[in-house]
């Protein structure tokens, strides 16, 4: 086993680093688009507010294989799409599909947990920004949202945790990141009970240190309300 891992240490790296760079990338992507979703919540239009809704609805209840699958073998069924500029290197490249679908998912429950969030801001906050005569969007700017995320801190830690484990499907769409690597080094050295306990080590230290660094969030972000 010691021989194998040393031998094939650098295919593991390999696969590591993609692993957390389809984790960083649709963290980011996921982050700013559920901002954007939580914002539209509270929308002053009704079809605004319904479009998110059914979007959150949608993502949070089929399962992120399902999306993955619609995104990298579902959108070749449209003549249009392979057409246009979205195709070429984009659609057609294993990489983006899977950082669409891990964003796009990502941001449905980014959504929620801000959603929440926000209802939990103090009303005697929002009603010192009305006498003050804040409008609607600079509350919401200056006071709700801040506040929001301060409070959601909690809930995206266990999101990013998600994320890294929902990286995994990655590999089912033919990328080499650490799951799928593990596949390939167990199907050559025929040792599933290893590699897979090596798997799992590596997906653990990976979360040990997105939940280390939310800690160091939470510790210099102070709680004003506690």
């Amino acid at each position: 086993m010691l021989e194998t891992l040393i031998k094939y240490a650098p295919l593991l790296l390999q696969g590591v680093l993609l692993t957390l760079e389809l984790v960083a990338a649709s963290a980011i992507g996921g982050f700013i688009l559920g901002v954007l979703l939580a914002l539209a919540f509270y929308s002053p239009r009704w079809g605004v507010r319904r479009f998110v809704e059914m979007y959150v609805w949608f993502f949070r209840g089929t399962p992120l294989l399902v999306q993955l699958f619609l995104i990298y073998y579902g959108l070749a069924q449209f003549d249009w799409l392979k057409q246009s500029f979205l195709w070429r290197g984009f659609l057609d490249n294993p990489y983006w599909c899977a950082i669409l679908a891990l964003s796009l998912n990502t941001a449905a429950y980014v959504a929620e947990i801000l959603r929440g969030a926000i209802r939990t801001v103090p009303a005697g906050e929002i009603d010192a920004g009305k006498s003050l005569g804040m409008s609607r969007h600079l509350r919401m700017r200056r006071i709700i949202l801040p506040t929001a995320l301060r409070l959601s801190v909690p809930g995206l830690s266990n999101e990013a945790i998600i994320l890294v484990k929902a990286s995994a499907l990655a590999s089912t769409v033919t990328l080499m990141e650490l799951t799928g690597v593990i596949k390939t080094l167990i199907a050559r050295t025929y040792q599933p009970l290893e590699y897979y306990f090596l798997a799992a080590f590596l997906y653990v230290v990976i979360n040990s240190l997105i939940v280390r660094g939310f800690k160091l969030i939470e510790r210099r972000w102070p709680h004003r309300y506690a």
